[in-house]
């Protein structure tokens, strides 16, 4: 039975929203083809009429992941406050997929480097833009910094077992982010 051109887009997100989804919660080595298949509720088999690699649904899947809609200014602040919360923190699965799959994209195919480096560029320039004052070096410094630090602070924060200790990070974070938009604002 031949699939409409429709379907065929609908299969294709699904897949890679499973895969985004698996991905993040497990990590890329931990999660099988068949486990993405069956995860978007389709069969196994299928699989090679959307991707010709499991590599290749992985750079698909970070493109999507890391697509920032559009460059819309964001203020770093309120962005943090969003980011930084024990809610992100809990949600690997549907959270920063920079701070679930980093690490591991390192070792991932050139195609999967260059669609998280695309996510990285854009993210920084939406971070900038929402930035106060009008120096271009000083507003892309501080997107830059705050951006390390969000990831980094979420990256810690999961891996703590201390709940106490987890939480602190973020609130922390996000206050000396909070304290560095102000001193530039």
């Amino acid at each position: 039975m031949k699939v409409s051109r429709e379907q065929v887009v609908e299969n294709r997100r699904r897949i890679l929203e499973a895969a985004g989804r698996l991905f993040r919660a497990r990590g890329f080595e931990a999660v099988t083809v068949a486990e993405v298949m069956r995860a978007a509720g389709l069969t196994h088999g299928g699989f090679y009429g959307y991707f010709p690699s499991k590599e290749a649904l992985i750079a698909a899947a970070l493109a999507e992941l890391v697509v920032v809609p559009a460059i819309e200014p964001v203020a770093v602040a309120d962005y943090a406050g969003h980011y930084l919360t024990p809610a992100h923190r809990d949600d690997c699965a549907g959270g920063c997929p920079v701070a679930a799959l980093g690490a591991e994209t390192i070792r991932q195919s050139p195609e999967a480097r260059a669609a998280m480096t695309e996510g990285l560029r854009r993210q920084i320039a939406r971070l900038g833009a929402g930035a106060p004052g009008t120096d271009p070096e000083a507003a892309r410094r501080a997107a830059i910094g705050s951006w390390a630090a969000m990831v980094g602070a979420l990256v810690l924060a999961r891996l703590s077992d201390d709940p106490r200790l987890s939480d602190e990070v973020l609130a922390e974070t996000r206050a000396w982010i909070g304290q560095r938009a102000g001193e530039a604002g």
